[in-house]
């Protein structure tokens, strides 16, 4: 068995609306990049490079696509699609020079990784999980999200309250909401009446549902570490999930600063990639919650190997999951299988549903695997070509 041709696929997303005054969301960005890898047996695999805020015909939505064909001609046409390991050390070793991991080459690879990974179950007849040691957890935990501070919780507290307790009855046992809105500088200072205004959200949330639903702080990066600090010793009373990228994760031994003076796990990886970076997180101890993103950080096989790095400090996976259907559903197989998993990000839309034959396994609260092949998916073809905006082939 050969790789004899690459796809690309640029779909069009469509926008979510969650919560009432809650502005509309594009789950994964507006538009969604899918790969497929054909074999000569004719087994399609499928694969996702997330594409965040690109814009079409921009340039780096262009070169999202160009390295992928680059990556392909060079390293896995003409190759058998088992040899994981061969492939992605020698496009990583080359393009890298094992020193710089990068948010550019490395969710190419990953999502190369990942359609290789497909044909092997494809071809095995097996889900990946059980390509990677056998299913651990036969659900999988998941949160929701709590609406943007744009909604007004600053000014009514109460509301944080009321959505919690939707959110509960509706069957989500964790949520994660991000009280303190990025400005301008970042890092940035925290103000004290912006840190009261969230002890009243969280002080809200408590009174409503009590201990019924974990609540994660989903900060990106935005904070001084001081201010950090202070954040993290108002709010350690509710007993927050986690802490997540209080400052931004190139500056390891600051995040470790904070991990020192508070109780409040730290959580952090989605802007991370490769075993190298992880390591030197858990290295330092600069977090305890690891939120790989399985479609960035060098596909399914690399963030194995975090986890079981993971594991060996005793901290847990959170995978990150701001993407499309398929680099989720490369999530969904990972957590399958890894032990110190603890909670999957569960981002989804209507439109992720429709583009499979077969819409994936989530639940409010949880996901349930699938038991079929490889990623377990199938394009639903007849609603992908509607919006594909950018086709072009390799071979």
């Amino acid at each position: 068995m050969k790789v004899k041709k690459i796809e690309t696929l640029v779909v069009k997303n469509e926008p979510i609306h969650r919560f009432e005054n809650d502005p509309p969301k594009y789950v994964g960005g507006r538009y969604l990049l899918f790969v497929l890898v054909e074999t000569s047996d004719g087994i399609i695999g499928l694969g996702e490079r997330p594409t965040g805020g690109v814009i079409p015909n921009s340039e780096d939505l262009k070169s999202h696509v160009e390295i992928i064909h680059e990556i392909s001609r060079k390293y896995l046409i003409g190759q058998n699609p088992f040899n994981i390991e061969s492939f992605w050390l020698k496009a990583f070793a080359e393009r890298h020079d094992l020193r710089h991991p990068s948010l550019y080459s490395t969710p190419a690879i990953s999502a190369l990784e990942i359609a290789c990974w497909d044909i092997i179950g494809k071809s095995t007849n097996q889900p990946i999980y059980n390509l990677l040691g056998g299913q651990y957890h036969e659900t999988l935990k998941s949160y929701a999200y709590m609406p943007s501070p744009s909604v007004g919780f600053s000014e009514n507290p109460e509301l944080a309250g009321e959505i919690a307790l939707q959110l509960v009855e509706s069957g989500n046992s964790a949520c994660k909401i991000d009280p303190f809105p990025p400005g301008f500088p970042s890092p940035r200072n925290v103000s004290l009446s912006e840190i009261n205004a969230a002890r009243r959200i969280f002080e809200s949330i408590r009174n409503a549902v009590g201990d019924k639903l974990e609540v994660g702080i989903g900060t990106h990066g935005q904070m001084t570490t001081y201010s950090a600090i202070r954040v993290a010793k108002a709010l350690e009373e509710y007993s927050p999930l986690w802490f997540e990228e209080p400052v931004h994760p190139e500056n390891v031994s600051e995040m470790a600063r904070i991990a020192s003076h508070t109780s409040i796990p730290i959580a952090t990886g989605e802007r991370l990639a490769t075993k190298f970076e992880f390591s030197e997180v858990l290295k330092q101890q600069a977090a305890q919650i690891i939120q790989l993103d399985v479609g960035q950080c060098g596909g399914i096989l690399e963030s194995k190997k975090i986890a079981g790095i993971a594991e060996t400090h005793y901290a847990l996976i959170a995978p990150h999951m701001y993407c499309g259907p398929i680099a989720a559903s490369a999530a969904i197989q990972l957590d399958t299988c890894t032990p110190n998993f603890l909670i999957q990000e569960a981002n989804q839309s209507p439109l992720h549903e429709r583009i499979f034959t077969e819409p994936l396994g989530f639940k409010a609260g949880h996901i349930v695997p699938s038991s079929k092949p490889g990623l377990g998916i199938e394009l639903n073809m007849e609603e992908l070509e509607t919006r594909v905006i950018n086709h072009q082939i390799s071979n």
